[in-house]
């Protein structure tokens, strides 16, 4: 006889219809925590009342209030991430200009397609303690995929000098700025104009990433 989970009822097993359940929480997870209150509206009250679920089912899925947040922040990063490198892998690394520009797009691509992920990724853990220390690990793959890119650019025989990590270490603070300001409105410019300051920025930092000669 087949488990409980394989079982069927009204045509789904018991694992899909658990599956069913913990990606609308977590629906409901990202628009709570992408929107304007940010992680302060989500509790597991909340979450269960726009999901239309028990806390019974909430806690099938999730140990508690916390686990959530953290399943949202990363299934939203990991979306970054892919969209960030499938641009940097389909661009021919000779051009740095058109690197930079390919990974810009494709970052701002991500906050204008839903803008509920950029304030996901960047605004909500300002005022979270939790998902700001998971941000700063985010911070340090976003910054080692901009310090391999810098060593292309700069044609760097060594595989990382202090150069590098320096300036890469730079540009992420610098960049999360930038969309943190775009992202609140309080910096107002078009997807165009912050893309093509954005690439300029990365352009100029080429020569601060180059090992310095005696």
């Amino acid at each position: 006889m087949g488990s409980s989970a394989s079982r069927t009822w009204g045509g789904s097993t018991l694992d899909a219809r658990r599956g069913v359940r913990r990606q609308r929480l977590l629906e409901v997870g990202l628009e709570l925590l992408g929107g304007p209150e940010g992680a302060s509206a989500v509790t597991v009250r909340s979450v269960c009342r726009h999901a239309k679920l028990t806390d019974r089912y909430f806690y099938e899925s999730f140990a508690d209030r916390d686990e959530l947040l953290l399943a949202v922040y990363d299934e939203v990063a990991e979306q970054a991430q892919r969209a960030l490198v499938e641009a940097l892998t389909s661009t021919p690394a000779d051009t740095p200009d058109a690197v930079a520009r390919a990974a810009v797009r494709a970052f701002l691509g991500l906050l204008t397609d839903d803008p509920r992920k950029g304030r996901v990724l960047l605004l909500a853990p300002m005022s979270d303690p939790l998902l700001s220390q998971h941000a700063l690990r985010l911070q340090l793959a976003f910054g080692e995929l901009i310090r391999v890119q810098l060593a292309a650019a700069a044609s760097s025989p060594q595989p990382a000098p202090l150069e590098q990590r320096l300036t890469a270490s730079a540009l992420i603070g610098a960049l999360t700025q930038l969309f943190i300001r775009w992202l609140d409105g309080s910096l107002a410019v078009t997807p165009t104009e912050l893309t093509d300051y954005c690439v300029r920025l990365l352009l100029t930092s080429v020569p601060l990433a180059r090992p310095q000669t005696p």
